[in-house]
Order: C-alpha cells, then sequence, then structure tokens
C-alpha cells in the first residue's frame, strides 16, 4: 500500500490516543533485533530517504516547475521542528524555506487571517515549510473562545479556498498531523524541565494548554475532516515514537516527489560548445 493510501486520513478520521503509534515496531529477524536495533535501523533507511530527497528537491529546484507546501501541525512537543532536522538538513536551503507561525500581532489581526499566510506560500522550485500554520487561526481561536461558530465555519471555507488557489497555480500541498498520545506528551515536556539543557524550549503555557487537550483533539478532528481534499489531502502520522514518525514521513514526502517525474532541464546544445579559456 502506498503511503498516500495508509496515512490519509478521509472523512472519518477520528483523533485516538492508542493512534498515535499504531504501527508497531517491526521485530525484524524473527524477532532478534532490540528496540534499540530497531531504532537504530529506522534513523539509517530514514538518512538514506533523506539524501533521495535532497537530490530531488534540486531537480524541483533546476526545473521551476512545481512548488511544494508541507504543513507541520500537531501538538506542543509533536515534533515539528525534529521532523525538518531530520528530513531536511542535506538539502541546499536555496530551494528550502521553512516558516514558524506564532501568535498573531497587531498589524496582522487587523488584516484577515489569512493575509500573514499568503506570503510565505512557496515559489516555483520551492519546498517550504509550515511548522504550524493557517490552521493555528481555527484550532487555537475556536479552543480559546475567539471565534464563533459561524466564523468558525467562515474560516474553514476561507482555507478551501486558499488551497483550491494554491493547488490549481502548481503547489503540491501536502498537510501532517503529527498525531502524539497524551501521555507521551506528559514525558517530553518533563524531559524538558529535567533536562538543563532543554528548559529553554519549555513553556509555561504548555501546560495551560495541555489542561484543554481533550477540546484541541476535538477541534484538530474537526478541522482535518472540513479541509481534507484530493488537491490538498491530510495525512495522520503516528508521533509518540521519533524515529518512526521521521520515517513515515520521509517514505510519504519521497514518495510524492517520485510522483512528480522530476527531473534536470535538458541541456542547451548551444553551450555544449562553449570552451572555458
Amino acid at each position: 500500500m502506498k503511503a498516500r493510501d495508509q496515512f490519509r486520513a478521509g472523512k472519518n478520521f477520528k483523533v485516538r490516543d492508542e493512534d498515535a503509534n499504531d504501527k508497531p515496531l517491526r521485530d525484524g529477524d524473527n524477532g532478534k533485533q532490540t528496540k534499540a536495533e530497531v531504532r537504530q535501523e529506522e534513523r539509517d533507511v530514514t538518512a538514506q530517504m533523506a539524501g533521495q530527497i535532497a537530490v530531488l528537491q534540486e531537480m524541483l529546484y533546476a526545473q521551476r516547475k512545481h512548488k511544494v507546501l508541507l504543513v507541520l501541525q500537531g501538538m506542543d512537543t509533536s515534533g515539528k521542528d525534529g521532523t525538518i532536522t531530520a528530513l531536511f538538513s542535506s538539502i541546499n536551503p536555496m530551494g528550502l524555506r521553512a516558516v514558524g507561525f506564532k501568535a498573531p500581532s497587531p498589524v496582522e489581526l487587523a488584516h484577515d487571517f489569512l493575509w500573514r499566510i499568503h506570503p510565505h506560500v512557496p515559489v516555483a522550485g520551492e519546498i517550504a515549510i509550515f511548522n504550524r500554520s493557517h490552521y493555528e487561526d481555527v484550532l487555537i481561536t475556536t479552543v480559546q473562545g475567539l471565534i464563533d461558530e459561524k466564523e468558525c465555519k467562515r474560516r474553514y471555507q476561507h482555507i478551501l479556498d486558499f488551497e483550491r488557489m494554491l493547488a490549481e497555480t502548481g503547489t503540491i500541498v501536502v498537510k501532517i498531523f503529527l498525531h502524539i498520545s497524551k501521555a507521551e506528551q506528559r514525558k517530553r515536556l518533563q524531559e524538558r524541565l529535567d533536562d538543563p539543557n532543554k528548559q529553554w524550549k519549555f513553556d509555561p503555557n504548555d501546560l495551560v494548554q495541555r489542561e484543554k487537550w481533550d477540546a484541541y483533539q476535538q477541534a484538530y478532528q474537526r478541522a482535518i475532516i472540513a479541509t481534507d481534499t484530493d488537491h490538498a489531502p491530510w495525512y495522520v502520522i503516528p508521533a509518540d515514537s521519533k524515529t518512526q514518525r521521521n520515517l513515515l514521513i520521509s517514505t510519504l514526502l519521497l514518495e510524492i516527489l517520485q510522483g512528480l517525474k522530476l527531473s534536470y532541464p535538458a541541456p542547451d546544445p548551444a553551450l555544449s560548445k562553449l570552451k572555458v579559456e
């Protein structure tokens, strides 16, 4: 089964904690591999795929025909930063751009909620990664009670129109929900508190938002169902295992890029006759 089919959310998607790691670890050779060995193998395969993605990204950049938008959404600690590091550290930064969306500024709030998003969509030949995205302006605002039901529905429709416009103008939209369980989030937040070198990552507001876990899960489920389309599909990636998460996303992205039939531009016969003195 193709990764695009295996991880596609679909209209019957439900957020369930037990699905955060619903792909059991492979036993390996008759169960002889330890968990550590399996994790290392996952890292090795991910690194190989990252190399293949880097080659395809160079073709994408050289060809200047397609644009790729990778949206990473998930609860705090679900691994948005880790995914970017694992998959794209080998890529030429000239054809790659990562954008993180924080709370909107007063100027941004004075405009429509998509105003701050549009300048950051990818140009031809580029992969743009949204570390959080326009979905924050529906998810957070809904859970916090900042918008009512009528405005929530209107924003879903605006997102559908926005992503359809992107797709119709040559953008490959790939939306990934990093699905982490509540128990795993607790573990990762505690690790940040316990490690002096990671405490800078900890935000006390993470605990406030964690108290609204169920509300966020319902908001994600609704957002994904409302905006999953063939031209801008949602993929749900189990994220309790970091190495497994990276492997699954690299598998998905590699499959999508290979489907574009990328190649380097055809050589110019006139250039082949030139001699550099």
